[in-house]
């Protein structure tokens, strides 16, 4: 995995950067897989088609209380310099005017911007912000797999969406984060850098800071963030390993807005099969890796060539089924709630150490059940 992260001062405007990431979350492309994720913005938040009025924004406070001492090495620079290496949430422009109305105090009293610090020297940034959003904290459950201070990975359950859309306002990932990381109410989406689809499981990395953040989402757009995913799909292996890259542009159905399909003038979609492994004559589990991050790409990939996802409604239908299954993997098949994919490892560049940074998350148990089931009596033949 590359490890040529551009330092902070070498990155695009900050505005610009969150502009486009803001597009890029609200018209579904920045995303994986996400795309089903995308089902986050797409699909999943558009469910049934119930668009509910957006909450009216409401004004929430945020207080800010943060001392630094000056070290050796900031030693010589301005105050507003320090305090922008220092209080890297806040842009420099905030902390200039800070420094002027007090709210940011040099060894106790106001001074310029201008001023030159010394090691000990105190600065202490005491404020309130009001943070002006429809996205509202709330006490849910998350399962963080890993965590610093500038970095989140989350392992996002089936039936959670990622954040508040049309017909979702409440429940979703940006609220619980909301609650439990209340200091990321400045950042975009509380710090998202992709999504996953309402009814995907899996891996989610977010920024805890603004710099975080932008870097991250521009690893994912020069590809240095990769993200693996298991699913288990309708196929051979043999036919299955026919397609081990399937390179095909994906687009908006012309008449179904909500569907993606595979058309010449879509977007380049590139998909890995990376490992298939047989659950018995006409069962797989793969490992797919995403060279691009359509919406619903792995779902609409797989079923272009005819091996669609178990669970999934959408893009499989009655082609789930197929010959030689026991009445009870009929019924597993039938029965299954969802598709069943889940984003098992997420790859990443540490936006501030430069270290290569993998998480793994296990299948969720419904998967391990299915496949169980699937793979009933296989291994004896």
């Amino acid at each position: 995995m590359p490890n040529n992260v551009s330092s902070n001062n070498e990155l695009p405007d900050n505005q610009e950067i969150i502009d486009e990431h803001n597009e890029a979350l609200d018209n579904d492309d920045l995303l994986e897989e996400d795309s089903d994720i995308d089902e986050e913005i797409d699909d999943s938040d558009m469910d049934d088609g119930d668009d509910e009025a957006p909450v009216a924004a409401q004004a929430v406070p945020v207080v800010v209380d943060i001392t630094h001492i000056v070290t050796e090495d900031e030693s010589g620079l301005r105050i507003d310099k320090v305090a922008s290496q220092v209080f890297a949430d806040f842009s420099r422009v905030q902390l200039q005017g800070w420094i002027t109305d007090g709210s940011l105090l040099y060894n106790g009293s106001v001074q310029k911007p201008k001023v030159r610090v010394k090691a000990g020297d105190v600065l202490h940034l005491s404020t309130t912000l009001q943070q002006h959003s429809e996205d509202q904290p709330e006490n849910i459950d998350i399962d963080v797999v890993y965590e610093d201070d500038e970095v989140l990975v989350i392992n996002k359950p089936v039936g959670m969406v990622v954040h508040p859309g049309a017909g979702n306002q409440t429940g979703t990932l940006v609220n619980a984060l909301l609650y439990h990381y209340p200091q990321q109410h400045h950042l975009p989406r509380a710090g998202l850098v992709h999504r996953i689809d309402k009814d995907t499981s899996g891996l989610l990395l977010i920024g805890k800071t603004k710099p975080a953040q932008m870097a991250l989402m521009e690893q994912l757009k020069d590809k240095s963030v990769y993200r693996h995913y298991q699913c288990v799909v309708a196929g051979d292996q043999a036919s299955l390993l026919r397609h081990r890259r399937i390179d095909a542009p994906i687009g908006r159905h012309r008449t179904q807005r909500t569907k993606m399909t595979v058309m010449t003038a879509g977007r380049e979609a590139v998909t890995h099969l990376l490992n298939v492994t047989p659950l018995n004559d006409n069962y797989c589990l793969l490992d797919v890796g995403l060279e691009t991050g359509r919406t619903h790409q792995i779902r609409v990939h797989l079923s272009h060539v005819t091996h669609p996802l178990v669970g999934d409604r959408v893009y499989g239908g009655r082609r789930q089924l197929r010959a030689g299954l026991t009445e009870a993997q009929r019924q597993a098949i039938s029965n299954f709630p969802r598709q069943a994919l889940h984003a098992y490892t997420l790859g990443f560049v540490h936006p501030a150490t430069g270290e290569d940074i993998e998480v793994t998350t296990p299948l969720p148990e419904d998967m391990q059940q299915l496949i169980e089931v699937l793979s009933d009596g296989y291994d004896d033949e």
